[in-house]
């Protein structure tokens, strides 16, 4: 009997299906398993770590013993322990680890802690590991690093592998150091969001975490607008200027996620941008309803955008590479979570894949950077 010729080229089509996919499979096993190797032949290697502690983080102490104990039992010698002070951050501390000799600088706090930290490393081949113990650790979330179990997140700081990220900068330009480009990698905001952060009770902040911002945030709500000057410098070169724009908040972001919300669902740590994000209300307590229900909108549809409901908020987004605001007054300014004072002339600006943060083994690396077996 004669086979139909349709039934040859269904036939034929399923086995060079059959076969792309396993050639797949195999190609990703081949590739995981290069990785391992890699990262276990690294691990075999002098290799200096430094661990940055914020002592004022509860248990503390017992952090760092812990440290101690888990490099001991991973023939990890001489680990460097360097602790922040009041007047020395994350910044001082993590120079202080390169030049002490340090290959890689893991640091053992809050955000506070991890972007000043990450702020001396961007630019160089040194990795960048996490142990998140803060109230929010909004970089680890968005990084996939383990929170609440210290020997996981450490487990990742020295075996696993290692990805490019980006950095964003805010320079207060009419400040007494004005060429002091202050690290984010997260969210750096002028308005509401920095005056909502300066009026959060931080022992609220240790007994409900992130949420305390919320009740920071109530005594601004119907506080007065600012005005600025915007000119954004997109991708291509091209710059947008709008002249006298009022505003509740203006912010960038490298990364857009916070706990149940998405703020910039574009936002894309390695895509060398960053997104500028204006948000304005009008009508009172109607138009930050209005505004909430934008953000829950953009959560579930996880596009920039208002929903269809709005009717007394704004919400303009737009990605570029620089930005730049000359506020009619002063007006306050923070970096992930940390106030850096009024100012009224500010440029944001973005480092392409300067950091290279040390990621879990099952997050997507398919931009994972080379790893030499020193100096990574």
């Amino acid at each position: 009997m004669q086979i139909p010729v349709w039934v040859v080229v269904v036939a034929v089509i399923a086995l060079a299906l059959s076969a792309l996919l396993c050639w797949k499979l195999i190609s990703n096993a081949l590739k995981k398993k290069a990785l391992t190797e890699q990262i276990e032949q690294r691990d075999k290697d002098s290799v200096q770590y430094a661990f940055i502690v914020n002592p004022a983080k509860p248990n503390a102490a017992a952090i760092t013993q812990q440290i101690i104990d888990f490099c001991l039992s991973h023939d990890i010698a001489h680990p460097l322990v360097i602790e922040t002070q009041l007047d020395k951050d994350g910044n001082a501390c993590a120079k202080e680890a390169l030049a002490r000799g340090a290959d890689v600088v893991v640091a053992a706090g809050g955000d506070g802690t991890v972007r000043t930290a990450a702020s001396a490393l961007a630019g160089t081949n040194h990795a960048f590991g996490i142990i998140p113990i803060g109230t929010a650790n909004l970089f680890a979330r968005n990084m996939n690093i383990p929170l609440n179990d210290i020997d996981a997140a450490l487990q990742v700081a020295i075996s696993h592998g290692s990805r490019r990220v980006d950095m964003g900068r805010m320079a207060l330009l009419d400040s007494d150091e004005p060429e002091h480009r202050h690290g984010f990698l997260i969210i750096a905001g002028v308005g509401f969001d920095a005056q909502m952060i300066d009026e959060t009770d931080p022992n609220l902040k240790k007994n409900l975490g992130w949420v305390a911002y919320f009740f920071g945030g109530v005594k601004h709500l119907l506080g007065r607008k600012n005005k600025a000057t915007i000119t954004v410098e997109q991708e291509d070169g091209r710059t947008v200027t709008s002249e006298n724009v009022l505003f509740r908040t203006f912010m960038a972001g490298n990364c857009g996620q916070i706990p149940g919300f998405s703020l910039m669902p574009e936002a894309d740590y390695g895509d060398g941008l960053l997104d500028f994000e204006l948000l304005d209300t009008t009508g009172g307590l109607i138009g930050w309803a209005s505004l909430l229900g934008d953000v829950v909108h953009q959560t579930i549809t996880r596009k920039a955008g208002q929903s269809p409901l709005s009717t007394n908020s704004t919400v303009e987004q737009i990605q570029g590479v620089r930005a730049e605001l000359h506020l009619s007054k002063p007006t306050l300014a923070e970096v992930d979570g940390d106030i850096l004072g009024e100012t009224k002339h500010v440029e944001l600006t973005v480092d392409q894949k300067a950091l290279l943060v040390r990621v879990p083994m099952d997050t997507d690396l398919s931009e994972t950077a080379t790893i030499p077996p020193i100096k990574i």
